[in-house]
C-alpha cells in the first residue's frame, strides 16, 4: 500500500502527515508513506485544497486534517 499526503508543508499538512504514520503504525498495514510538497505534482492529480490524502493513487480527502481513527478506517476500507 502506498499513502501519500499532498501538500506543500504547512502546519496541517505535517499534522495529517503525522496521523498517517501512526494510523499505518496502529493498524500494523505494510505502507510506504510519502509526503508530496511539488505544487504542480499536486495540481497535476486535480487536487486544489490540501492537505489531501491518497492511498494506492485515489485521493480519498482534500481540504482537511483526518484523526487517525478516520484515516484507519480508510486504510482497512483500501487495503482490500
Amino acid at each position: 500500500m502506498k499513502i501519500e499526503v499532498l501538500g506543500v508543508g504547512c502546519a496541517k499538512c505535517t499534522k495529517l502527515e503525522e496521523n498517517v504514520k501512526q494510523a499505518v503504525k496502529e493498524t500494523g498495514v505494510n505502507a510506504e508513506v510519502a509526503h508530496i510538497k511539488d505544487l504542480n505534482e499536486i495540481m497535476n492529480r486535480g487536487v486544489l485544497m490540501t492537505p489531501a490524502l491518497v492511498i494506492d493513487g485515489k485521493v480519498v480527502s482534500a481540504g482537511k486534517v483526518l484523526d487517525v481513527g478516520k484515516i484507519k478506517e480508510l486504510i482497512q476500507k483500501h487495503k482490500g
